[in-house]
């Protein structure tokens, strides 16, 4: 975990929040490599399943809501962890995540549990008062579930048929920490999907594979089910499954599947007074739906992503010269920050104008960067630990034969390749 942690503040993956101030706990920013990261996640998990399904919608939704939407939805009663404190130093953990004696000065005295809301409390305007307490949201799910009438009369979907949304969430951890797996602001990508209740089992089931197959999408060879029992899942569940990892710090959950039954939809409509059943077209019956949710944490995305994609390898396996231990992110080739390095084999005039003129062709179609510093081996070794998959070597033999050297990051196999034909190799070795 730590090498992660150093290659990502190293080459601009992921920053300690407020460093120059010292940091604030647990918090963590995106550089200039992480948010290409995170964001081609997301891009391509939206096109995935809400751009290439027929079933499905998106939307965005705000982060503060009105507060009654979480009295409906149990979140301001239900939320909650148990909390213990150390009667010496006065550290608090999660009751059901710690060990015997207290991690921060080593006693073995603890206050009895108590049950702590995980809520994040604001105001809503200039007065600080009960009557303009708001809650930043805790999940995406519940901007929804409140929108469910409004996208079901403007779009005219037919069950079954999803809501997917990805946003910002917020939750008051007691103990967040191992690098960016718990945050107390943290991001999400949910779907929920609304089903007739008889056909629940078999929706449950076909979300399951389909979050299976974007595991192995995303380069996760190895992953666990585990079937939540009775007295252990959320308020509002029938049956959750959690797919989990094995990360360096323990066995924890990745992503989660739960069967939400018709609970939100039926108390919202309880506490509003608004409608939200839908009308069966064909019997004019009307009814509350029921609700398959997928979720997947864009942040743990990211972190497995990179545990996966984490290699070294000795020397013996690296170019000719070279002696260090080549280091090499193997992402899949859809999610690495930069698909294509332009490197000119020196800083000469006329080799940086055709390597510049080069990049400046390939920049309008792939995510490139642009790198004449340091040694032509350094500079491999740089672009192997973010994952450029193809590195693109103008020589001066380039200025002659008009053409470049094309590296392959995970075999280091060259190919001479023509400037005019550059642009088409690299779309289909990208796109393979």
């Amino acid at each position: 975990m730590d090498k992660i942690i150093s290659l990502c503040k190293r080459r601009g993956f992921v920053f300690p929040g407020s460093e120059i101030y010292g940091g604030l706990a647990n918090s963590w920013d995106y550089g200039s490599l992480g948010v290409e990261l995170k964001n081609n996640i997301k891009q391509e998990w939206w096109k995935r399943f809400v751009h290439q399904r027929t079933d499905m919608v998106g939307i965005d939704s705000a982060l503060i809501m009105n507060p009654k939407v979480w009295e409906a939805s149990g979140h301001l009663k239900e939320f909650s962890d148990p909390l213990v404190e150390c009667k010496k130093c006065h550290s608090r953990f999660r009751a059901d995540d710690f060990g015997e004696k207290c991690s921060e000065c080593g006693s073995k005295e603890f206050t009895k549990a108590q049950q702590f809301n995980l809520m994040f409390k604001t105001f809503l305007g200039p007065v600080e008062g009960e009557e303009n307490i708001v809650y930043f949201r805790p999940e995406t799910a519940q901007g929804m579930f409140v929108n469910f009438k409004n996208i079901l009369e403007t779009t005219r979907k037919r069950l079954p048929f999803g809501i997917a949304q990805i946003g910002k969430a917020f939750r008051n951890e007691i103990t967040p920490g191992n690098f960016i797996f718990r945050t107390r602001e943290f991001e999400q990508m949910e779907i929920e999907y609304f089903v007739k209740e008889e056909e629940w089992k078999n929706h449950f089931e076909m979300w399951l594979e389909e979050m299976r197959n974007w595991l192995k999408h995303l380069g996760v060879k190895k992953f666990h089910e585990n079937e939540i029992p009775d007295g252990e899942r959320a308020h509002y569940s029938k049956r959750t499954i959690d797919i989990e990892y094995d990360f360096p710090f323990g066995r924890k959950e990745l992503y989660g599947l739960a069967y939400r039954t018709d609970f939100d939809l039926k108390n919202h409509q309880n506490e509003s007074k608004e409608s939200l059943e839908h009308t069966d077209p064909e019997s004019g019956k009307k009814f509350f739906p029921h609700v398959i949710e997928p979720t997947w944490g864009v942040d743990r995305s990211v972190l497995v992503a990179m545990l996966e994609a984490y290699h070294e390898e000795d020397a013996a396996t690296a170019e000719e010269g070279e002696t260090e231990k080549r280091v090499v992110m193997k992402f899949p080739k859809w999610l690495s920050p930069v698909k294509v390095a332009v490197l000119p084999l020196s800083k000469k005039e006329n080799l940086s104008n055709k390597a510049k003129e080069i990049y400046g062709d390939l920049v309008k179609d792939f995510v490139c960067e642009y790198d004449e510093t340091q040694s032509i081996g350094k500079r491999y070794r740089r672009q192997d630990e973010i994952g450029t998959p193809y590195c693109v070597t103008v020589d001066f033999e380039s200025l002659e034969d008009k053409a470049v050297t094309v590296r392959d990051r995970d075999t280091m196999k060259q190919d001479r390749i023509a400037i005019s034909e550059l642009k088409e190799y690299l779309s289909k070795k990208l796109n393979s």
